[in-house]
């Protein structure tokens, strides 16, 4: 009897550990999630005005900032792990000091949300995009505006750099993709054809190519020499806010409003596995930087981790 007891037991507990692991993270939605260079911290971003700092598996509070008065849209660090980027309904970037959580600039020009914020891979510039409509470049150093590439015609909702650095990738809600030359500082381009607004973009592995999502519910492929559309995958049972390409390069996760969870096979354009999360809106996915779990940040106010193999 005894041992049939602690054999339950010892069931119950994995069956326990089999489930994703989840915890309340944040008063508010979670809209944005990155991962330190290092792999070893996970920052999040709450609809609250926090920043909030995780150690990486274990998920224990590290820091909590109190970094806007109004929600946080989104968080990125820079490459050398040192500086952490937030951004928020106020139109205010700030820098902030990842070791002690002091903020070291404020970036301001912006007059309206700013949606999105990249660092660029030599961690020099600072990417931006907001509802005031522009595609803005900052210089990370002193936090002074380096220039406006230009605008969309309705709100700009996020920002990409290429991995060498010299391209960026903005989209909004005109269902427009835009690319820009960062060393010239012009446009190059504009990427037509998804029907609703466009929400998230990132630039493959190979530099040669780029997924967008949208609200029309499709994962689309761009060639970035002439601009025209290489594939599309879909549609997915939700509009779509989160895009995350896996380390390897090898396949793509997105997350939408009506809490799905997608895998996509980029080679195969293919959907891999798709899963039901939670019943309300997964605003934000990334990767774990061994490429075995997605992190999905949930308006329910948790972080829920999901095997990538879809068990």
């Amino acid at each position: 009897m005894i041992l049939r007891c602690i054999f339950l037991l010892m069931a119950c507990v994995s069956i326990s550990l089999a489930q994703p692991p989840s915890w309340t993270a944040h008063s508010a939605p979670v809209h944005s999630l990155a991962f330190s260079p290092d792999g070893k911290v996970l920052a999040s971003a709450g609809f609250d005005g926090v920043v909030k700092l995780w150690n990486w598996p274990e998920g224990k509070e590290i820091k909590a900032i109190a970094a806007h008065p109004s929600p946080t849209y989104a968080v990125a660090f820079a490459p050398d792990g040192k500086l952490l980027a937030s951004c928020s309904v106020e139109p205010i970037i700030k820098l902030w000091n990842v070791a002690d959580g002091k903020m070291t600039l404020e970036l301001k020009g912006h007059t309206g949300i700013v949606d999105s914020i990249a660092f660029s891979p030599d961690g020099k510039t600072l990417a931006s995009a907001s509802s005031d409509k522009s595609v803005r470049l900052w210089n990370a150093a002193d936090g002074k505006e380096i220039k406006k590439l230009g605008d969309h015609t309705a709100n700009a909702y996020t920002v990409s750099f290429s991995k060498d650095g010299k391209m960026l990738a903005s989209a909004g809600a005109d269902n427009l993709v835009k690319l820009w030359d960062v060393t010239e500082k012009k446009a190059l381009r504009d990427l037509k054809g998804h029907t609703a607004p466009v929400t998230g973009a990132v630039f493959l592995a190979d530099g040669k190519t780029v997924a967008t999502i949208s609200h029309d519910r499709l994962v689309k492929l761009w060639n970035v020499a002439d601009g025209k559309e290489a594939g599309s995958m879909g549609p997915t049972p939700d509009d779509l806010y989160g895009l995350a390409l896996s380390p390897d390069g090898k396949k793509l996760a997105t997350s939408g409003y009506g809490g799905h969870l997608t895998v996509w096979d980029i080679a195969a354009k293919k959907q891999v596995f798709q899963k039901k999360l939670a019943q309300f809106g997964a605003y934000c996915v990334t990767w774990s930087p061994d490429g075995q779990k997605l992190v999905t940040g949930h308006d329910r106010q948790e972080i829920l981790v999901t095997p990538a193999a879809g068990q």
